[in-house]
């Protein structure tokens, strides 16, 4: 999942464009004004086409997250965790188009060509008499939530790195060309290695490297590369899946109440790509078709999540892990599946790192003179993926960070933020009583998800670290 913000070179986070990897990798062309834009960009074949953009939106939300939903499932139950993917798949949906919908009026209104998520919703707040005054603040909140989800996601990166990564490595010795299921439905551990943790110190000099690449483009046919192996994984990974289903299914219809902010948790982080929505329909050649994109495109999206994590639960159970590639057999197929996909992970970390990137380093970069900006660049690059590395470092269990990011994070950007902003875009215009009570409830739902699974993570992570030392401590003494 990719998301888009903004940079302020004056020292904030306020500013008038819109870095994201889709700046890089689909740069914006010069365009017509918003009325223009509304029917065809004047003037020709610039701009991305329908089909462009619908991979770019797939490609904004298809991630780690995919991966984590059979345990979302789970979590949720056989029979609630499906129906709700499906409607959260709705709410997220009505939730990216609202955001658009928006950027239209208030862009029409400031005579802008087009908005930023965070200028939205700032200019929404100046239409509002008493939070005109505050309205940079509005700005600098959804800017700071973009970069905690997108630290968040390359947090998720690094222990989805070293945990994929590892088990290959346990399994190497062993590792067969038969890809029978075995009894425990998930791949044997036949070497200890070290610590998932050190895994991830072994991956950060590489990361650090690649981030050092700032202008994405150079990227770009790693990023293709990334995209059609990941793609051929998740090939294999539903085949599997469907292939080893076990009948009759004896699994719960519905989890334990307990469990459900964690499902949430893990659901919204898979569907937060609402930061990608404006910065793909200001590059489209035809913007009056992104609604068409956004719906068939999260369509997809939503098939996807809802399947996978069906199929993934059916297939392994209990056992499910937090990400299914966790659960495939140990044979080369399914060993170079999990290594593949790392691949694919490990390039998608620079264009995630991207956008905090550019949000934080440009201000610090202007304070120093010409000949230190190159250093001051590199350094604060290198402290901020050393940043999330000690976070997963801190956190090394990839079901528990996933909910964390996506409660913390991802409900504002996704759930609560887009129906208060149309409250405020229309506050002139008069909103039906109908529309905003919808738009409360909407933002209820993600301030309650936020709430419920914060806490619940934060406490299954204590909860989890205290057995970890638990044991590690009887096993000291009893060596």
């Amino acid at each position: 999942m990719m998301a888009s913000s903004d940079v302020d070179i004056q020292g904030s986070l306020i500013s008038d464009q819109n870095p994201s990897e889709m700046d890089a990798l689909c740069p914006s062309p010069p365009g017509p004004s918003r009325p223009q834009r509304n029917y065809e960009r004047i003037g020709g074949r610039t701009g991305t086409s329908f089909f462009q953009t619908l991979i770019h939106l797939l490609k904004g939300n298809i991630g780690t997250g995919l991966l984590g939903l059979p345990l979302a499932v789970k979590n949720a139950g056989l029979v609630v965790g499906p129906i709700s993917l499906l409607v959260m798949g709705i709410i997220a949906v009505h939730c990216m188009k609202l955001l658009v919908k928006c950027s239209h009026h208030l862009s029409a209104k400031v005579n802008r060509q087009s908005l930023t998520y965070g200028e939205a919703v700032q200019y929404g707040m100046e239409n509002v008499p008493w939070l005109r005054r505050h309205s940079q603040w509005g700005k600098r909140t959804v800017n700071l939530f973009l970069i905690i989800t997108q630290l968040g996601f390359c947090c998720v990166y690094f222990v989805f790195l070293s945990d994929n990564v590892k088990q290959v490595v346990e399994a190497a010795n062993a590792t067969t060309f038969s890809c029978q299921m075995n009894y425990t439905n998930q791949t044997e551990i036949l070497v200890p290695s070290f610590d998932s943790r050190l895994y991830m110190l072994c991956f950060l000099p590489f990361l650090i490297l690649l981030v050092f690449v700032r202008n994405l483009r150079y990227l770009a046919p790693l990023s293709l590369v990334a995209n059609v192996v990941m793609t051929a994984s998740l090939v294999l990974i539903y085949f599997y899946s469907l292939t080893h289903i076990t009948y009759p299914i004896d699994l719960p219809k519905a989890g334990r109440a307990k469990d459900y902010p964690l499902f949430f948790g893990t659901a919204i982080f898979a569907f937060e790509g609402i930061g990608v929505v404006l910065p793909l329909e200001n590059k489209m050649q035809r913007p009056q078709t992104f609604t068409l994109v956004l719906y068939l495109g999260m369509g997809i999206v939503t098939f996807l999540y809802i399947s996978l994590g069906t199929i993934g639960y059916m297939c392994f159970g209990e056992r499910i892990g937090g990400s299914i590639t966790l659960n495939l057999p140990n044979c080369w197929m399914y060993q170079s599946v999990k290594l593949l996909y790392s691949f694919g992970i490990f390039i998608t970390f620079a264009l995630q790192f991207y956008v905090p990137a550019e949000i934080l380093i440009p201000p610090a970069v202007a304070r120093v003179s010409e000949r230190w900006e190159t250093a001051v660049d590199l350094l604060l690059r290198t402290i901020l993926v050393i940043f999330t590395c000690a976070l997963a470092v801190m956190i090394p269990e990839l079901d528990l960070v996933i909910s964390l990011v996506g409660s913390v994070s991802s409900s504002f950007l996704a759930l609560i933020f887009p129906p208060v902003l149309e409250i405020l875009a229309f506050h002139t215009e008069g909103v039906s009583p109908m529309v905003t009570i919808k738009n409360i409830v909407i933002s209820l739902v993600g301030l309650i998800g936020f709430l419920t699974g914060t806490y619940i993570a934060i406490v299954e992570i204590v909860a989890r670290n205290a057995l970890k030392h638990k044991e590690a401590l009887s096993s000291f003494v009893v060596q």
